[in-house]
């Protein structure tokens, strides 16, 4: 099938490397048993489309026994997505959910007004070695959706739409592109995919998104002839034909973006709230652990402990 029938012969290949409005390169932060690394937010660009948070975990090795284990903490005004390349996580959240996530799977959690989750190496992955390799990232909300009710949705691997095309294959996780759409519910115009592209295959990127950026995961992509590596993300300008290609090895990229939102956001820990007033009740409702009783509860099967606010 064609990627992108707008496209005209020769337009990918007038782009230029001005096109990239905003590199951005992460720096690795040690947790002890694995890395992150951070591309969203970052000092020059807080936000692609919804897209205000961006953490590439791993790759890990863990011992038998051993794993991840991110004890209950609380959300806000965003939504979740946890994508895995390897290992998994037992996810347990306040709305009831109590669900496994494994690779090629999509994990789509929204805050709303206030949620609180877990997320764990699963008994059956710490029963031998076992490995984490995977990417978080969170979705402002729209203003009128701040308040809503949190929910969670699960989606198997089958059921998130493929495009295979001339040495690119495509997993659209979130939104829409390529004239797919994913099952998730979206509260606002996005997309978000999973793309595995052979040595010298050519992707253009969605024309029909405002916000559009690429985090490579692994190998190395081309753009108007300047290389790009491994866990580097580009932002690029509204409006522009972009076409990528594969270096050498070959590149396994995630491609992000869409609308931008009415407004800047304010972050803090694991908030993100179009005013600071919202985040200051939510961390008086956290710090007083009054649960089921206000706008926190902690996740099903997962109680006996949580994170406390920061200082």
């Amino acid at each position: 099938m064609s990627w992108n029938p707008a496209l005209q012969p020769g337009c990918p290949d007038d782009v230029d490397t001005d096109a990239i409005e905003t590199l951005i390169v992460p720096r690795a932060r040690d947790l002890g048993d694995f890395e992150v690394r951070r591309a969203l937010p970052a000092p020059k660009r807080q936000m692609v489309g919804p897209f205000i948070f961006f953490d590439q975990a791993g790759p890990a090795e863990f011992l038998t026994g051993r794993g991840v284990d991110v004890r209950p903490h609380p959300h806000i005004g965003l939504g979740t997505v946890t994508y895995l390349f390897r290992g998994d996580f037992h996810h347990r959240d306040s709305t009831g959910a109590d669900q496994i996530i494994r690779p090629g799977e999509l994990n789509w959690m929204v805050a709303g007004r206030g949620v609180s989750h877990s997320e764990r190496t699963s008994a059956q992955a710490r029963s031998g070695p076992n490995s984490l390799f995977g990417i978080q990232t969170w979705l402002a909300l729209p203003d009128q959706y701040e308040d809503m009710a949190p929910t969670f949705e699960h989606h198997n691997q089958e059921t998130l739409p493929i495009i295979e095309n001339s040495g690119v294959k495509l997993r659209l996780i979130l939104g829409n592109a390529y004239g797919k759409v994913a099952p998730a519910t979206m509260l606002s115009e996005t997309f978000y995919a999973d793309v595995m592209i052979e040595a010298g295959g050519r992707l253009p990127l969605p024309d029909n998104h405002e916000d559009r950026g690429i985090y490579i995961v692994e190998g190395s992509i081309l753009i108007a002839g300047q290389e790009y590596q491994s866990s580097q993300m580009m932002v690029f300008r509204p409006g522009d034909k972009i076409t990528v290609s594969a270096g050498e090895k070959g590149a396994r990229i995630m491609i992000l973006g869409g609308a931008t939102l009415e407004g800047p956001r304010y972050i803090w820990w694991n908030f993100v709230a179009s005013s600071k007033e919202r985040i200051e009740e939510a961390k008086v409702e956290w710090r007083a652990a009054n649960w089921g009783k206000g706008r926190f509860d902690l996740p099903i099967n997962d109680r006996d402990e949580y994170i406390p606010m920061p200082d």
